[in-house]
C-alpha cells in the first residue's frame, strides 16, 4: 500500500489522487531534463521526504513524540530532549483534508467524533499576506525615521502599550524600496511561493492588518539567521537553542509566561506602510500555517500577553460597540483583548465597516494589490510516517548511491516480486546511541546494499509506525490468504464498507483519521469502491470501579475478570456486562448484579433442565406440543424484540426481553420444546456456553452455531384486547379492557360507562376529550 502512496499524487482540479506517471510536467522542468523531472514528481508525491524537526532523548536513544516529553525532558526517565532536524518520510495527508472534513458528513458516527475530527481538521479561511522585510538585506533600526520619543535603548523606543502607533516610518530608502516591491506586485500578482524579500503570514482575521504592531517567527523559521542583527545574535542564538529543548505542548502551553528575543529586524505592513519590528517566539509553531505570524495584541491573547511582557504597541482597530460593555471599556484601555467581531476603527478608509464585509474587501483589494490572496488553511499536518525503530514495516525503497558511497538523490521503488521485504533476521545493536540514525544504518551488508544494473543502492533504514498495520487490517481481514493481491475485487464490492466499527472515542483522530485517508486514496487508484471504509461508528463505554470512579490498580479498585469467571462462570459476566446498561454509556461495576444475572441463567436453565435428575435430562414441563396462542404471542414479540435490540445494539433491553419470556413460562405447566430451541438461539450470542448446552439437552448433537436466526410472525404478536388508562384533569381514575381494534367513539364509550370515572364526570363540564389510540384517554374537566 505504501508503494500506491508513493506512485499517487493529489490531482487539486479533479480532487482526487491520480498515477505520478500524469502528472504534467511543465516545459521548463522538462528542458531541464530527467533529473529535473524526477525531483518534480518527488516534489508532488503523496509519499516524500522532508527534513522535519524531531524530539530526540540521547539518553534513550530514540525519537519521542510531543505527548512524551514534559518540561523538556523524557516522560520516561525524565532525560533531556532536544529538537533537531531529521530527514523522514511524511504523507501528504492534507491534500485530502476537504475531503476527510466534507465526507463526514455522509457517515453514521456519533457527532462527538466527527467534530473531534472536524476540530482536528482545523479548516479555517482567512488570507496569505506578505510582509516587505528588504530586497538585499534586512531592513534595522538606522533604517527608520527617528520618532519623538526615542531614546536610544529604552523600551519605549518600541512604543508603550496603549499607543497608536502601530510601527515606525522608513527612511526614504527604504520606502522607495517598498514602494518599488509593491508596483513590481501590482505588474505581476501574487507569487505562488514567497521570495526572500518578504515574510509570508497566514491569518484569519485580515481585518486587524491595521492593528499589527509586531511580528512573531518561529524558532526553526529558515530566515532567522538572514533577520538577526549582529547585536541580537547571541540572545537570538540562546532562545533558539532553548526552544530546541521544549516539545510543542510546552510551547503552546497557554497559561506559561510568554518568551521571546527580538532579532533586531523590520518588516513593512503592506496597508500603511509602517515599519513593526520582528521577534523569535516559541509560541509560535513552524508546523501551523507559514511558521510566522502578524501579531495584533488589542484581539489576540497571546498576542495582547506577549505584547504586555514586552512593553509592545496595542492599537485596538475593532470597537465592539456600546453592546461590549467592560469588554469595550478594557480594549480601549489595552487592559484586555476583543477577540470578537466589531466595527472597523483606527484602520483608515475602512473605518465603519462590520468585520465581515472588511474582511472581505480588503482581502479582495490585497489580492488586486498582488499582495495577498484569500486562502484557506488547516492545522492538520501531514504526516510523519518514519521512525528510528528496528521494528516496524520497512519501506520498500533504495536510495541510489555515487561512486563514494552517498546518496544521489534518486529514489527507487521495489518491484512487486520482490515484495514483501522482511527485516533483516539477524541483528544485534545498542538501542541507545548518540546519534538519531535508525538502527538499521548498522543491518548486515548483505541486507542493507542491494546492487541493480550495475548501480549500487541502499535500502530505506527508517521503519514505518504502528499506523502503518492498523490503517487497512479491515481489508486484509476479507482475504487474508490471497497472495497475489491485497484484496479480491468481488470480495472487497461484496463486504464493504464495514458496517458497523465499535471502537473507544481515544481513536478518533489518529486511527479513524489515518485510515479514512488511505482509503479515500486506495478507492482513487481503483483498489477499493467506496469512497470511506467505516459507514456506522459506535464509541462503547468504560466500565467504572463501585465507587464509580476509574479503574486502575493505584487505587485498588480493579475487577480481575478471571475472579467473575471463577464465581459465576463467564456467560455470566459477558452477559452482565451487556445488561449493566446502553452499549455507549459509562457505568459502575456492580458484583451484585452479576450475582443477578446467574440467577437469571439459572431460572432458564431450570426452565428446560431437570436440576433433580443426576443425568442431563429435559424439566418434565418441556414437551412436544403445540404452543397456546398466549404462548405464540409471547415467543413471537420476544424474537421481535430481541432481534431489533440487537440490530441496534441495546444489548440490556434484548436481555430483558428475554428475562420476561423466562418468567413466563415457568410459570406455564407445559413449556412447548419449539418455543425452548427458539429462545436458546436468541440467548446463543450473549451466553454461548450455557446455550450449547441447552441446544444439546433439547436433542441436538450439531451446535447450534449453524442454525438460522429465529423469524417472528407480527400477525401472531398483536393482542386481542388492550387495557387504556383513564384520566381525568390527566390523573389516572381508572383502567377499561377493550378490543384491541377499537375505535376513539368506543374508547369514550366505555371509559364514561365505567363506575369510578362516572362519579369524578358527575356534575362536571367535559371541556375537551384527548384520545391517544391504544394508549390513553384523558378527560379536562371544569
Amino acid at each position: 500500500i505504501f508503494l500506491v502512496l508513493y506512485d499517487t499524487w493529489f490531482d487539486s482540479a479533479q480532487q482526487r489522487g491520480r498515477p505520478i506517471a500524469d502528472l504534467p510536467i511543465p516545459p521548463e522542468v522538462a528542458a531541464e531534463g530527467e533529473a529535473a523531472v524526477a525531483r518534480f514528481r518527488d516534489e508532488h508525491r503523496l509519499a516524500y521526504q522532508l527534513e522535519a524537526p524531531v524530539n530526540w532523548c540521547p539518553a534513550l536513544g530514540t525519537v519521542l513524540a510531543n505527548e512524551e516529553v514534559v518540561g523538556g525532558v523524557s516522560e520516561r526517565g525524565g532525560h533531556p530532549v532536544v529538537r533537531i532536524p531529521l530527514r523522514q518520510w511524511m504523507l501528504r495527508i492534507t491534500a485530502y483534508a476537504d475531503r476527510l472534513e466534507r465526507d463526514l458528513d455522509g457517515l453514521d458516527w456519533p457527532e462527538s467524533i466527527k467534530l473531534l475530527q472536524r476540530n482536528w481538521i482545523g479548516r479555517s479561511t482567512g488570507a496569505e499576506v506578505d510582509f516587505f522585510i528588504g530586497a538585499d538585506r534586512p531592513i534595522g533600526v538606522a533604517d527608520l525615521l527617528p520618532e519623538p520619543s526615542d531614546e536610544a535603548g529604552d523600551s519605549e523606543s518600541r512604543g508603550a502599550p496603549g499607543s497608536l502607533s502601530a510601527g515606525r516610518r522608513p527612511q526614504p530608502a527604504v520606502q522607495a524600496a517598498f514602494e518599488q516591491w509593491s508596483a513590481a506586485r501590482k505588474t505581476a500578482g501574487y507569487p505562488k511561493r514567497p521570495g526572500g524579500e518578504v515574510l509570508r503570514i497566514y491569518t484569519t482575521r485580515p481585518d486587524t492588518l491595521f492593528g499589527a504592531t509586531y511580528m512573531v517567527i518561529a524558532p526553526e523559521h529558515p530566515f532567522v539567521a538572514r533577520l538577526t542583527a549582529p547585536e541580537q545574535a547571541a540572545a537570538v542564538e540562546a532562545y533558539c537553542q532553548a526552544a530546541a529543548r521544549k516539545s510543542d505542548l510546552d510551547r503552546t502551553d497557554l497559561a506559561k509566561e510568554k518568551t521571546g528575543v527580538f532579532t533586531g529586524s523590520y518588516a513593512v505592513n503592506p496597508v500603511n506602510g509602517r515599519a513593526i519590528p520582528i521577534w523569535v517566539a516559541d509560541y509560535v509553531l513552524i508546523s501551523y500555517g507559514t511558521g510566522a505570524i502578524m501579531a495584533v495584541p488589542a484581539h489576540d491573547t497571546r498576542d495582547f500577553e506577549f505584547a504586555r511582557q514586552f512593553g509592545l504597541p496595542i492599537v485596538p482597530v475593532v470597537d465592539p460597540g456600546t453592546a461590549g460593555g467592560q469588554s469595550r471599556e478594557k480594549l480601549l484601555r489595552c487592559e484586555a483583548a476583543f477577540i470578537a467581531d466589531g466595527v472597523a476603527i483606527n484602520s483608515g478608509r475602512y473605518n465603519g465597516l462590520p468585520t465581515a464585509e472588511f474582511k472581505q474587501r480588503i482581502t479582495a483589494d490585497l489580492a488586486d494589490a498582488g499582495i495577498a490572496r484569500a486562502a484557506v488553511n488547516y492545522k492538520l499536518r501531514d504526516w510523519l510516517f518514519s521512525r528510528q525503530h528496528f521494528w516496524g514495516e520497512p519501506f520498500p525503497l533504495l536510495h541510489e548511491l555515487d561512486e563514494s558511497g552517498r546518496p544521489t538523490g534518486v529514489v527507487v521503488p521495489l518491484t512487486p516480486d520482490e515484495l514483501p521485504l522482511d527485516l533483516p533476521a539477524a541483528m544485534t545493536f545498542d538501542t541507545r546511541h548518540d546519534s538519531p540514525e535508525p538502527p538499521l544504518e548498522k543491518a548486515p551488508t548483505d541486507w542493507l546494499y542491494v546492487e541493480r544494473h550495475g548501480k549500487r543502492y541502499k535500502r530505506e533504514t527508517n521503519t514505518m509506525p504502528q499506523w502503518a498495520g492498523s490503517c487497512w487490517y479491515y481489508l486484509r481481514f476479507l482475504d487474508p490468504k490471497n497472495d497475489r493481491c491485497l484484496v479480491d475485487p468481488e470480495i472487497e464490492r461484496a463486504w464493504m464498507p464495514v458496517d458497523l466499527y465499535v471502537g473507544g472515542a481515544e481513536h478518533a483522530v489518529l486511527h479513524l483519521l489515518y485510515a479514512r485517508f488511505w482509503h479515500k486514496v486506495l478507492y482513487d487508484r481503483g483498489y477499493v469502491s467506496t469512497p470511506e471504509p467505516f459507514q456506522r461508528l459506535v464509541n462503547q463505554g468504560m466500565i467504572l470501579g463501585e465507587n464509580n470512579e476509574k479503574m486502575s490498580k493505584s487505587r485498588g479498585n480493579v475487577v480481575n475478570p478471571d475472579d467473575v469467571v471463577r464465581r459465576h462462570g463467564a456467560d455470566s459476566l459477558r452477559l452482565y456486562e451487556m445488561f449493566m446498561g446502553p452499549l455507549e454509556a459509562t457505568k459502575p461495576w456492580s458484583t451484585d448484579g452479576v450475582a443477578g444475572v446467574r440467577g437469571f441463567l439459572d431460572r432458564a436453565w431450570r426452565m428446560i433442565v431437570d436440576e433433580r435428575s443426576e443425568a442431563m435430562q429435559l424439566n418434565e414441563a418441556v414437551v412436544d406440543c403445540p404452543l397456546t396462542a398466549e404462548q405464540n404471542r409471547v415467543l413471537h414479540r420476544t424474537i421481535k424484540a430481541v432481534t431489533q435490540d440487537i440490530e441496534s445494539l441495546s444489548f440490556n433491553t434484548a436481555i430483558a426481553r428475554m428475562m420476561e419470556f423466562t418468567n413466563f413460562f415457568l410459570r406455564e405447566p407445559q413449556r412447548p420444546r419449539a418455543a425452548m430451541e427458539r429462545f436458546v438461539l436468541l440467548l446463543a450470542p450473549m451466553a454461548p456456553h450455557i446455550a450449547e448446552e441447552l441446544w444439546a439437552a433439547l436433542g441436538h448433537a450439531n451446535s447450534l452455531a449453524y442454525e438460522p436466526w429465529p423469524d417472528y410472525d407480527e400477525s401472531l404478536i398483536k393482542e386481542d384486547t388492550i387495557e387504556v388508562p383513564i384520566q381525568v384533569n390527566g390523573k389516572l381514575r381508572g383502567k377499561v379492557s377493550l378490543p384491541a381494534e377499537a375505535d376513539n367513539k368506543a374508547i369514550e364509550a366505555a371509559a364514561r360507562a365505567d363506575a369510578r370515572v362516572a362519579e369524578w364526570l358527575a356534575g362536571k363540564n367535559v371541556v375537551k376529550t384527548i384520545i391517544v389510540p391504544g394508549r390513553l384517554i384523558n378527560f379536562v374537566v371544569k
